[in-house]
């Protein structure tokens, strides 16, 4: 036997060795941040009790766990199927879901205290309902991991997933089971479940524009002809955009919700940017994001008086502007540090559960709170964007970076109207705030981000070794 024949087997094993710690450390990392975020989750939820009731909450053990078995049932899902993702996304999507499920819970408490002072029947409480959605969230989260077992099949399914899309997005304007809620018909009941297609629709758009412009960009990418020293590509390259701008329109017009129209536009732009790495892009679809907003506000009522509250709210304090101007006393009494669980007032805020949580975790948790959910979001988003920087393939690498922008888009549209920083809009706050259909869609996109992570750390493989002609003296 040659000594290079000998070496060969120890050195396959060493390296088999070799990864074996990496993911076995990796994966043991998840395990204590997992942890961690359990230990978080149950002490919000048993203060809450302790300043609300005064006494921990009866189901404590209970609850602790039925939360031990989902999360360990996940990760353990998470080592026999992507042993390879990323270590990091699991426990701070689970850590917001449950700081999601804490305040939800105060809420409800709060509800249960107006009834009683009322002398009305209490509602049932809505924690149960999110619980029970966190749970099918996560079932489909391990679902997904064990379906899709290689991203770049979803390619496949680019146009197919255009259709489905486009079809989700115009459901809730089917007669009899549309519905309007707040203003916008955003919203599909059957009997008595009701679900809100546009948060499915955000993933089927993000395949189809990954798996489109895959193919796409180099024609995109070329300029003819410069204008004011911006390139602009061909004319016929402009189409797409022009058609995603005024499907974008038409959803603004139609269904009167501009966060879902600044959604999906900037997912496009951004996605677009990614695959033809030209700023004139970026310039272009401002320009026509901030045309599309100046026709909206002229052509549109609700649009205009949107902006008007988000320029002066307290002259609508008492009717259109009373969320807003709630949400803003609120943020103002919790200060730096918050009240505390449980020792605020939140529910004089209207969709507190909903719309203005973030609103809620701010006069409890104060601006020091309100930082670290917001660093817990930058943390999520830059992970997402980091698994599409290694991302070996580019349809991964485009649809990580659409799926992570989406998730960038919704924080920033949310906590920007909430704070007045841009005016306010109806986008949930993805983990926590009150609904399952938004929910159930944020796992899944988290899903499909930790399977593109995984195959993308996987080592390559070993191809067979070609000994070369024996050299002769």
């Amino acid at each position: 036997m040659s000594a290079q024949a000998a070496a060969e087997p120890a050195t396959k094993s060493k390296t088999k060795s070799s990864r074996r710690p990496s993911i076995t450390n990796r994966r043991n990392l998840e395990l204590g941040l997992l942890v961690a975020a359990l230990i978080i989750g149950l002490y919000a939820y048993a203060d809450v009790d302790l300043a609300v009731l005064g006494h921990l909450p009866a189901n404590l053990l209970a609850v602790a766990a039925a939360l031990a078995v989902l999360l360990g049932g996940t990760h353990i899902a998470i080592r026999v199927l992507a042993p390879f993702a990323d270590p990091v996304m699991l426990p701070v999507a689970a850590l917001l879901n449950m700081i999601g499920l804490a305040m939800i819970h105060r809420l409800d408490l709060a509800d249960a205290a107006r009834a009683a002072h009322n002398g009305t029947t209490p509602p049932s409480a809505d924690v149960v309902a999110q619980f029970t959605w966190t749970t099918l969230a996560l079932l489909l989260f391990v679902a997904i991991l064990f379906v899709v077992r290689d991203h770049r099949r979803l390619q496949r399914f680019t146009y197919t997933a255009m259709v489905a899309g486009v079809v989700l997005l115009l459901l809730p304007l089917v007669p009899g089971i549309g519905t309007t809620v707040n203003g916008a018909t955003l919203w599909v009941r059957l009997g008595p479940l009701s679900f809100q297609p546009s948060e499915l629709a955000k993933i089927a758009l993000a395949i189809f524009f990954a798996g489109y412009l895959v193919v796409k960009r180099d024609s995109l990418a070329l300029v003819r002809r410069k204008v004011l020293g911006v390139g602009v590509p061909r004319g016929r390259d402009l189409g797409p955009i022009i058609v995603v701008w005024l499907f974008v329109v038409g959803l603004l017009g139609i269904q009167h919700d501009l966060g879902t129209a600044l959604m999906f536009f900037g997912l496009f732009v951004a996605v677009l940017y990614v695959a033809t790495q030209r700023k004139s892009w970026l310039l272009i679809g401002g320009i026509m994001f901030v045309f599309a907003c100046t026709l909206g506000y002229f052509a549109f009522s609700h649009v205009r008086i949107r902006v008007q509250i988000w320029m002066d709210t307290w002259t609508y304090a008492s009717d259109q502007g009373y969320q807003l101007a709630q949400s803003l006393f609120g943020l103002a009494n919790g200060g730096i540090l918050g009240t505390g669980w449980g020792q605020g007032y939140p529910q004089f805020v209207p969709f507190a559960k909903s719309d203005f949580i973030i609103s809620a975790l701010g006069e409890e948790l104060g601006v020091t709170g309100l930082m670290a959910i917001l660093l817990l979001y930058g943390i999520l988003i830059e992970r997402g964007m980091r698994t599409a920087i290694v991302c070996r393939d580019p349809f991964g690498k485009l649809l990580a970076v659409g799926l992570s922008s989406v998730m960038a888009l919704q924080v920033f549209v949310v906590v920007g109207g909430v704070t007045r920083l841009i005016p306010l809009t109806g986008l949930t706050t993805p983990f926590l705030a009150y609904g399952g259909s938004a929910l159930v869609a944020n796992w899944m996109m988290i899903a499909l981000l930790m399977r593109i992570s995984d195959r993308n750390r996987r080592p390559l493989p070993e191809g067979p070794v070609i000994a070369g002609p024996a050299s002769t003296r």
